[in-house]
């Protein structure tokens, strides 16, 4: 039935037009550049471009585009690849590297360096790539990378609560604006005086970090914080005027609207707006192919809004765009498999959609009902209500994976636990067993068969956005064979400030997803934190808590892997956060004038993998 709704939409779209398309929509036909279109929905384009101002829409991957992290990393290889900085190391005492013959970290001599309590931090070695530089032509130096932590760190300058979390493992701190703590060293900021030895041609591309003593904790700083060109910001940011402003000067608004970066491409100002964003190659990235070629293929990309999806597959269809940058519902998958010149991108997803329940809500949000959640059989028997194979096969049509309990992806062999999926596999069994629980504690049921509290039926909203929707009906279905009855609510454009946060839900669903990269502050998150955090429903288990905190503080990595192990367990115990599913991400793109897509995992096939790769056709460059 939904498959059928999607291509009657998709025929009225065909008859309406590429109306909300504000560019020459038969422009891409024409061109013979290396120019790659590019379709992106949303409600508009982003005008302002500072890289930590948002997380929503098209914002990130333009902000990514035009600036970078020291590294990116490879969650499956477990390694860090090289962006701005080349290299890293923890160092010992005399700042010498703490590794192997053949480079890497040798784990066993830092826990035998560092176990003890005469330190309380890992020092670690950070060398940048001495070519890199900002498109305005300034060289980037470990001046950057220092003053970008530094204001990460001081709230009173960057009015940005996201950036403290992701600096919460580096020692250096401000309290009310004042620095506390100093834990970066350069040649200018105290590495000698703190016994590191710099010299003088290494000064501008060697930073010395103070990270606490947890084997992930340079990962988030590592991988998640794009750098600053502080000659830009420096001059402009001060604790009236601060780098995340909702009242920008004028100053501060041209630095948003013109980024200077030091990616891999530039934004072109003078023909972007808020339908269309063009991204030309910055032809001075210091990364290069193996063969000194640019790294990325793609000269310059071109970004259409398209306001409503339908439209957007429709405009691809008719060859206006290159690629939808959007992840698609599995419903259209019959639209492009008979279609000559596509290419149907079906990654594997890295999130797991989650069923969460508020188990320990706030005084003023307590109610009969939601006092349930606080028993643990209760939230068992839930969770032995839900099907995900069914799930899969019905809303995803087939297009993604079951989950294991303990939220940990079973393609992670280092780390995944098996033991973690303890509950019975078939449905029979899983119903059976949930049903006697529930017999033992509310055994009255209405006329209609849901369960009774005194009188009051089991009744409960789940929070989603509308792509959701079936999702909830369809666990609808499933909590009622268990007589608990479930109701949609629509969680708005804020559902943290406006239910989340302030506890007023019942069960909400939420996309996680853990790896090796970012447990140590995601387990915090998640299950200890409360307030605002991704702990929506205030979990509060002393015995879980001090197992993640157990898992952070070795420095054996073996143990570390062992604790991961045993964490799963615990949290798939908790029956808080109930898997649901791994969907894939499907996306699709042409290949009559490019060639050379890459499915990677966890992403569209915009990606970067696709720039350094994709080729002109011989029918556009002959």
């Amino acid at each position: 039935m939904m498959k059928k709704a999607v291509i009657v939409m998709l025929s009225l779209v065909c008859c309406i037009g590429l109306l909300g398309c504000g560019n020459n929509v038969y422009e891409r036909r024409g061109d013979t550049s290396n120019t790659l279109y590019v379709g992106a929905v949303a409600a508009s384009f982003p005008v302002s471009f500072m890289p930590w101002l948002s997380r929503d829409g098209v914002a990130p991957t333009i902000s990514s585009m035009i600036y970078s992290t020291l590294f990116s990393y490879d969650d499956e290889a477990d390694r860090f690849t090289p962006l701005i900085a080349s290299e890293w190391y923890y160092v010992d005492q005399n700042g010498d590297p703490i590794v192997h013959p053949d480079g890497s970290t040798d784990y066993e001599r830092l826990e035998e360096l560092y176990a003890g309590d005469e330190s309380t931090y890992f020092p670690v070695k950070v060398i940048l790539n001495e070519d890199a530089t900002w498109s305005d032509g300034t060289p980037l130096t470990v001046e950057d990378v220092y003053y970008t932590f530094d204001i990460a760190t001081n709230n009173a300058l960057s009015n940005h609560a996201g950036a403290l979390a992701w600096t919460s493992d580096l020692q250096h701190g401000y309290d009310g604006g004042v620095l506390t703590e100093q834990g970066m060293f350069t040649y200018d900021r105290g590495a000698a005086e703190m016994g590191y030895a710099i010299s003088e041609a290494e000064k501008d591309t060697v930073i010395i970090l103070h990270v606490n003593k947890v084997l992930g904790a340079v990962t988030t700083l590592f991988s998640t914080i794009l750098i600053l060109p502080e000659h830009i910001w420096e001059p402009i940011v001060s604790t009236e005027n601060q780098l995340n402003s909702k009242n920008p000067t004028a100053a501060t608004l041209y630095a948003y609207q013109h980024p200077i970066g030091c990616g891999p491409y530039l934004l072109d100002v003078g023909v972007s707006n808020a339908q269309v964003i063009v991204l030309r190659r910055n032809e001075n990235y210091h990364m290069t192919d193996e063969d000194a070629s640019p790294l990325f293929k793609v000269e310059t990309i071109k970004l259409v809004l398209y306001q409503e999806l339908n439209v957007a597959i429709y405009a691809l269809l008719k060859g206006h765009i290159d690629i939808l940058d959007a992840a698609i519902s599995s419903n259209y998958l019959s639209l492009f498999t008979a279609r000559e010149n596509l290419y149907v991108s079906n990654a594997p997803g890295l999130f797991t959609q989650t069923l969460v329940m508020n188990v320990n809500p706030v005084a003023a949000e307590r109610t009969p009902l939601r006092a349930l959640f606080a028993d643990k059989d209760f939230r068992k028997a839930i969770a032995l209500a839900i099907d995900q194979t069914e799930l899969i096969r019905t809303i995803l049509n087939g297009s993604g994976a079951t989950m294991s309990a303990g939220l940990m992806s079973a393609a992670l062999d280092d780390l995944y636990n098996p033991d973690a999926d303890a509950l019975p596999v078939t449905m029979t069994e899983r119903l059976a067993m949930a049903n006697a629980i529930l017999d033992g504690l509310y055994p009255e049921k209405d006329e209609e068969g849901y369960r009774l509290l005194n009188g009051v039926r089991l009744s409960y909203s789940v929070l989603g956005s509308t792509a959701e929707q079936e999702t909830v009906g369809f666990l609808q279905i499933q909590l009622q064979k268990i007589g608990i009855e479930l109701k949609y609510t629509a969680k708005g454009s804020s559902p943290e400030k406006t239910f989340l946060y302030t506890s007023k839900f019942d069960m909400t669903l939420h996309g996680v997803t853990f790896s090796l990269s970012n447990i140590d502050i995601m387990y915090l998150a998640h299950f200890v934190t409360q307030g605002t955090s991704s702990n929506y429903g205030r979990l509060s288990d002393p015995a879980l808590t001090a197992k993640i905190q157990e898992m952070r503080a070795t420095l054996n990595l073996n143990r570390k892997y062992e604790l991961i192990r045993e964490l799963q367990v615990a949290i798939a115990e908790e029956y808080y956060k109930i898997p649901l599913y791994a969907s894939n991400v499907l996306s699709v793109a042409r290949t009559d004038r490019y060639t050379g897509y890459v499915t990677v995992t966890g992403t569209t096939v915009f990606n970067t993998e696709t720039l350094q790769n994709l080729v002109l056709t011989e029918q556009v460059n002959p």
